[in-house]
């Protein structure tokens, strides 16, 4: 074998990937593949890099997919040690994306390769989907990639995305669904004048907080067995000139739904619409889906990958769909089932990144099983 997924990890931490830089990533990931047979396409796109990656022919075919791009490293005085110098300290492996998610694709490298060793001809097909704009806008990376593939009829059966999802010990959960996310900017109208003479001006603030408070106190859906009831959180609130005594001639509100399956964006935008014209605010809104939410029901994917964590690390696994989006929302267009799993999500993003070296090993481990149980 080339190296363990230490190696590989270390490797990847080292190439300074800030989104949506790829820093080389793709490329050291790529001559790894090439060996084993991979059919390897570039699809960069808009300055981001993306690899598509296949080996075999017909189905049921499993993806492994994930980002090379990762986020800025914060002040670097205060990390221990440079955070694209990967070290390994008191069993742990520090350094930007040890966590999210460098250690993940290594993982999925390096069960390939052992995978392939014992089993060279093995059914269906193995395909690995990177991009370095996951982190970012996430405009021009595997929404990309998808579109190509959905445009030439090539689909997936399964697919696992390398997110961090452990919470107490690796494995414990596994997310097999992600909420939406819809978000508004609302542009609320009034007339500006001086504080003094009310009867000259029209406050926005003044106007649109009866309907934000029935914004906020509405129930919007009572979640399912798989999600919880959506919410709507207002994010930004920006009104005024500075001045004490200036009445602001507009308010400009930024809000966001997480919303579960038992909604739509088109009825929770006109519930929204109601309530603001209800109140008699005059406004502009303009909508963002940046996703719909998916989810994977207990199936062939759910009870392979279980069974795997079971095989692995003797641990029973959770199901969730709790936390932020993923680029599975939009994987999920072409693959019915999509579920997440990777490291300890405890320091992604932070200061001294980590992920233990024996959970590196151990991932790698589960990646391999599940390949055994849904391709032979």
């Amino acid at each position: 074998m080339p190296g363990t997924t230490l190696d590989l990890a270390r490797e990847l931490i080292a190439r300074r990937s800030v989104t949506p830089e790829d820093g080389g990533c793709l490329e050291i990931v790529s001559q790894r593949l090439a060996p084993l047979g991979f059919r390897l396409e570039r699809l960069d796109r808009g300055g981001v890099s993306n690899l598509w990656a296949r080996r075999g022919g017909s189905g049921p075919v499993l993806c492994f997919a994930g980002h090379t791009d990762v986020v800025p490293s914060g002040p670097l005085e205060q990390w221990r040690s440079d955070p694209f110098r990967p070290e390994v300290r008191d069993g742990h492996l520090f350094g930007r994306g040890a966590a999210d998610m460098k250690g993940s694709i290594a993982a999925f490298v390096t069960a390939t390769e052992r995978f392939l060793a014992a089993h060279p001809d093995h059914a269906g097909a193995i395909a690995l989907l990177l991009t370095s704009d996951e982190e970012g806008r996430a405009v021009d990376g595997t929404v990309r990639v998808v579109e190509t593939l959905a445009a030439r009829g090539e689909a997936l059966d399964y697919c696992i995305v390398g997110e961090p999802t452990s919470a107490a010990r690796l494995a414990d959960t596994i997310k097999n669904g992600r909420r939406g996310s819809l978000s508004g900017r609302l542009l609320v109208k009034g007339v500006q004048g001086h504080i003094a003479y009310p009867h000259l001006v029209k406050n926005p603030v003044h106007k649109v907080a009866p309907a934000l408070a029935e914004l906020a106190a509405t129930v919007w859906d009572a979640g399912n067995e798989y999600f919880p009831p959506t919410s709507w959180q207002v994010s930004n609130f920006h009104a005024g000139t500075g001045a004490d005594n200036v009445v602001p001639g507009s308010a400009e509100i930024l809000f966001n739904f997480r919303f579960s399956t038992a909604s739509t964006p088109d009825a929770l935008q006109a519930r929204v619409h109601d309530i603001l014209d209800r109140h008699g605010v005059e406004y502009a809104l303009e909508w963002t889906l940046s996703g719909q939410p998916y989810l994977t029901p207990r199936g062939r994917l759910v009870e392979a990958v279980s069974q795997a964590i079971r095989d692995s690390v003797g641990l029973d696994t959770e199901l969730s769909t709790s936390g932020g989006t993923s680029d599975g929302r939009f994987i999920a267009a072409i693959c019915p089932e999509v579920i997440e799993l990777g490291p300890l999500n405890a320091t992604i993003h932070k200061i001294d990144e980590c992920v233990a070296v024996a959970d590196l090993d151990a991932l790698s481990r589960i990646y391999e099983r599940a390949l055994g149980l849904l391709l032979r």
